[in-house]
C-alpha cells in the first residue's frame, strides 16, 4: 500500500502560487510537456533515483515535488499478497486475499479474444483496488518444450494466437490506469539454468515465433512496461540486451514506456545504462553482509550510474531518456487522478473466473465404451448411484504454489465440493495418490502411503458405477513451477500405475487433468473420455463441473500440441544442445529453428497425440463448401475466403473455426502451414453461419534475414480451415502475383 496519498505529496510538496506554475501537475497538459516540465525541476541524484527499487515492491517517485512512487505486484492471474517491505514473505494483512482467475493457458485455450477483454478488465479492476501501479504481466513466452515449468503462464505455442489473445487483455487491464507488464522479454521458455543459459537462434526464429506477440503487446495492445527475462540472448543477458530492448523494442516498434528488470535481472551497471534498461528489481548486488544484502544504492543503476554520470563516463542523454520514460508511466499510473475505483474479490469477478474456466476447457476424447451406447460425458446424474472421485487435485489448493504466480485467494472452490453439491451423496471420495506441500525451490515429501492410498482407490472403484479421476499436475517445484522444469512428460507421483489399475476394474472413468503443461498418456486407449482443466483459479470447481455435467458445452481449444513422446517435440530432438544447453556452457541453440509445436509436427510429419487446436463438443459441426473471392492476389490486394459452419448436433454449442496458409514453394524453409486467422462462433442447433476470412499480403510473408524485413514471394498457396491444426474440412488454392 502506499505511504502517502498522492493528493498530499501534490499539495504538501508544491503549495501555492507554485502549484499553479507547475505544468506536470495539470493533467489536462500534453503528457511529454508534462515530462519535459518535471524533468527541468528534477535534480540529477532524483533522476536517477527513478531507476532503482526502495523495497521489494516499489521504486521511488519524487517527494519533494509531489511525484509520487511506483508501486508493482506479482500477476498475471491475481493480485499477489501484501509482501514485507524488504522480504519475500508475506505482511500478514487481513485485506489483502483476491479473486484468482484461471493460468493463461486456460485463457489461450478459449481462443476467444471477448474472454480476454473480459478477463483483464477484471484482473485490472483489481489491481487498481489495491492501489497498485503496475501488473507484472501478462507473459506471452512460446511454448517451446512441455518441461518449462512457467508454461501455464502464457499463451501457447503459436505467436498468432497469443498475440490475438494479449491484445484485448492489455488494452482492458490499463483502462483502469494500472500498467501491464509484458513479459518476460524474451526468450525465456525454460526454468531450468534460467539466470545463465544464452539463447542462440536465428532471426527468423526470433521474429517469426519468438517476437509477434510481444509486438502486439506493445504496437497495437499499448503496454506501458515490459519486463527483461533472466537468461542471455547470443551472449548479452535480457535485461540489458542492445539486440532486443534498444534496436527492437525502442527503435523498431517504437516502445515509449519503461523496460523494467525481472527480479535480480540486472548484472552490469555499464549495460544497464547503455542497452536499454530503465527500472531495475530486486538485485543482490552487495554480497558483502546479510544485513545489507539489499542495499538498494548498491544497485547497478543506483550510486555506480550516479558517479558515472558525474564523472563523465556514461552520457546524461542516458539519465534524461530514463527519467522521461519512467516518469511517462507515473503520469498514466500513480499521478492519474481520473482512474477508475476498481473493485477487489467482487462476485462479478468470481462469475468472470467461472465463465473464462468453462470457456477454456478442453474435451480431449469422449468415446463411448460401446458402440450403442453413450459417451460418459455429459454426465448424467441419474444413471449412476455411486460415483467414486479419485485423485488429489480433487481437494487440493492450486491456486498456491508455482513461484511469484502463487496467490492468496479468498476462496477455491474444489472440485469435489462442487461435485457434491451437483451430485449430492452419490459422491464418494479417496486420494489415490498424494504428493508432498508446496515448497518452493524444493520437492516436499508426502505425508501420506502412497500404496495404501492406491490399494484404497483400486477396491473402492471395483464397485463404483463410475469413476471421475482428477489428476495431473500441481504447482510444486519441478512441475508447473517458477524456477524449476518437469523431469520428464511423465504424470507424477506414480499416477500412471494408479490409472492403469483402476482402469483394470472398472473402465467407466472420465479422466480430468489440471495442469498447465502436456503429458504422457501411455493409457489413452483405456480411457473412455479425457478433458484438460488447466489451473482455473477460484472458481476451478464450479467450472469444471459446469462442463462435465452439460451445463456448459465444452469449446476450449488445444494452444499447444500434445506429443507422443518428449522426442517428438523439435527443441527435444537435437539432443541436450537444443535443450537445455551444453552443460559446460549453458549454450542452448534452437535448432529446430521456426518449426515449433504444430510446425514442427507438421512439417516432419510427426503425429501428436493430441494436436494444436483440437477440443471437442456435446455437439457436432459440418463445415460445408469452402469459397475464396479470386484465384489470386496482387501484393496490395486482399481476398476473402467464405465457409459455412452448421451445428448439426442438438445442444447450441461454440466452434472455433481456424484458417491456415501454407506456401507450396518457396526459397527457404517454411512450415506445411501456419495458423493466420481464426473466430469463435455460437450457434443453435441446426443454425448455420457463413464464416469469413480475409487474407492479406502479411499473411504470406516470411522474415528475410539477408533484408531483414518480411518479405513474400509469388506463386502458389494453399488455404487449410479446420477445427483443429490436423482436423482440415477445407483446402483452397490461390496465386500471389
Amino acid at each position: 500500500m502506499k505511504t502517502i496519498g498522492v493528493n498530499a505529496l501534490l499539495v504538501a510538496a508544491v503549495p501555492g502560487e507554485a502549484q499553479m506554475q507547475a505544468i506536470y501537475m495539470d493533467e489536462t497538459q500534453p503528457i511529454e510537456l508534462r515530462v519535459k516540465d518535471a524533468l527541468s525541476r528534477m535534480t540529477l541524484e532524483e533522476k536517477v533515483g527513478l531507476c532503482y527499487a526502495q523495497s521489494k515492491f516499489s521504486s521511488r517517485g519524487v517527494q519533494r515535488l509531489g511525484i509520487p512512487e511506483v508501486w508493482m505486484d506479482d500477476g498475471p492471474m491475481g493480485v499477489r499478497e501484501e509482501n514485507k517491505w524488504d522480504e519475500w514473505g508475506g505482511a500478514g494483512f487481513t485485506n489483502d486475499s483476491c479473486t484468482a482467475f484461471p493460468a493463461l493457458t486456460c485463457l489461450a485455450a478459449t481462443w476467444n479474444p471477448e474472454m480476454a477483454a473480459i478477463y483483464g478488465k477484471a484482473l485490472g479492476e483489481e489491481f487498481r483496488y489495491r492501489e497498485k501501479d503496475v501488473m507484472l504481466g501478462p507473459g506471452v513466452n512460446i511454448y517451446r518444450t512441455p518441461l518449462n515449468g512457467r508454461n501455464f503462464e502464457y499463451m501457447g505455442e503459436d505467436p498468432k494466437l497469443a498475440a490475438t489473445m494479449v491484445v484485448p487483455y492489455i488494452k482492458e487491464a490499463q483502462k483502469n490506469g494500472v500498467a501491464t507488464c509484458v513479459k518476460h522479454f524474451a526468450l525465456n521458455n525454460q526454468e531450468t539454468w534460467r539466470s545463465g543459459v544464452d539463447v542462440q537462434l536465428s532471426d527468423r526464429a526470433l521474429y517469426e515465433i519468438y517476437l509477434p506477440a510481444f509486438k502486439a503487446a506493445i504496437v497495437e495492445g499499448g503496454s506501458w512496461t515490459i519486463m527483461g527475462s533472466y537468461n542471455k540472448i547470443r551472449g548479452t543477458y535480457a535485461s540489458h540486451n542492445d539486440l532486443t530492448l534498444n534496436k527492437i523494442l525502442k527503435e523498431e516498434w517504437g516502445f515509449d514506456g519503461c523496460v523494467i528488470t525481472d527480479w535480480g535481472g540486472a548484472h552490469d551497471t555499464k549495460e544497464a545504462v547503455l542497452n536499454g534498461l530503465d527500472i531495475e528489481m530486486g538485485s543482490y548486488t552487495n554480497g558483502l553482509s546479510t544485513g545489507r544484502a539489499f542495499a538498494y544504492s548498491d544497485y547497478y543503476l543506483a550510486d555506480a550510474y550516479l558517479k558515472g554520470l558525474k564523472s563523465g563516463i556514461y552520457p546524461m542523454s542516458s539519465i534524461e531518456d530514463k527519467a522521461s520514460r519512467i516518469l511517462r508511466l507515473i503520469f498514466r499510473t500513480a499521478m492519474n487522478r481520473h482512474k477508475p475505483w476498481g473493485s477487489f474479490a467482487s462476485p462479478e469477478h468470481a462469475a468472470v473466473a467461472r465463465m473464462v474456466g468453462a470457456e477454456g476447457i478442453v474435451l480431449l476424447k469422449n468415446e463411448p465404451l460401446k458402440k450403442k451406447e453413450s459417451a460418459l460425458l455429459p454426465l448424467d446424474g441419474s444413471l449412476y448411484k455411486k460415483i467414486l472421485v479419485v485423485g488429489e487435485n480433487a481437494t487440493r489448493r492450486l491456486t498456491e504454489g508455482g513461484g511469484s504466480a502463487s496467490l492468496k485467494a479468498k476462496e477455491e472452490i474444489s472440485p469435489l465440493a462442487a461435485l457434491q453439491a451437483k451430485y449430492g451423496d452419490k459422491i464418494q471420495y479417496t486420494m489415490g495418490y498424494a504428493s508432498g506441500p508446496s515448497v518452493y525451490g524444493r520437492e516436499g515429501k508426502p505425508a501420506f502411503n502412497t500404496d495404501s492410498l492406491r490399494v484404497q482407490a483400486i477396491e473402492m472403484a471395483k464397485d463404483a458405477d463410475l469413476i471421475v479421476y482428477i489428476g495431473g499436475l500441481n504447482k510444486n517445484h519441478r512441475q508447473d513451477c517458477e524456477d524449476g522444469d518437469r523431469k520428464s512428460l511423465d504424470l507424477p507421483f506414480e499416477q500412471d500405475v494408479l490409472i492403469n489399475a483402476l482402469t483394470a476394474v472398472n473402465p467407466k472413468i472420465v479422466m480430468v487433468l489440471l495442469s498447465g503443461n502436456a503429458v504422457a498418456m501411455p493409457w489413452i486407449k483405456q480411457v473412455p473420455s479425457i478433458v484438460q482443466g488447466w489451473y482455473l483459479g477460484s472458481q476451478a470447481g464450479n467450472a469444471l463441473v459446469d462442463v462435465l455435467s452439460g451445463a456448459v458445452n465444452p469449446s476450449g481449444k488445444l494452444p499447444f500440441s500434445f506429443p507422443v513422446k518428449l522426442t517428438d517435440c523439435g527443441a527435444h530432438a537435437f539432443g541436450e544442445e537444443g535443450y537445455p544447453g551444453l552443460a559446460d556452457t549453458k549454450i542452448e541453440t534452437y535448432k529446430e529453428d521456426i518449426l515449433v509445436g504444430y510446425r514442427w509436427h507438421d512439417t516432419k510429419n510427426i503425429p501428436s497425440l493430441f494436436p494444436f487446436g483440437h477440443g471437442l463438443s456435446y455437439t457436432t459441426f459440418k463445415y460445408s463448401k469452402a469459397s475464396i473471392s479470386a484465384k489470386s492476389i496482387e501484393k496490395d490486394g486482399t481476398l476473402t475466403v467464405t465457409i459455412p459452419v452448421t451445428n448439426t448436433g442438438k445442444v447450441a454449442g461454440k466452434e472455433v473455426v481456424q484458417l491456415y496458409i501454407g506456401d507450396v514453394k518457396c526459397s527457404v524453409l517454411r512450415p506445411l502451414k501456419e495458423l493466420k486467422s481464426f473466430q469463435k462462433i455460437a450457434l443453435a442447433p441446426g443454425a448455420t453461419e457463413q464464416v469469413q476470412f480475409t487474407i492479406k499480403n502479411d499473411d504470406l510473408c516470411f522474415f528475410d534475414e539477408v533484408k531483414h524485413a518480411w518479405v513474400s514471394e509469388a506463386g502458389a498457396f494453399k488455404v487449410y480451415i479446420g477445427s483443429s491444426s490436423t482436423d482440415i474440412r477445407a483446402m483452397l488454392d490461390f496465386e500471389l502475383k
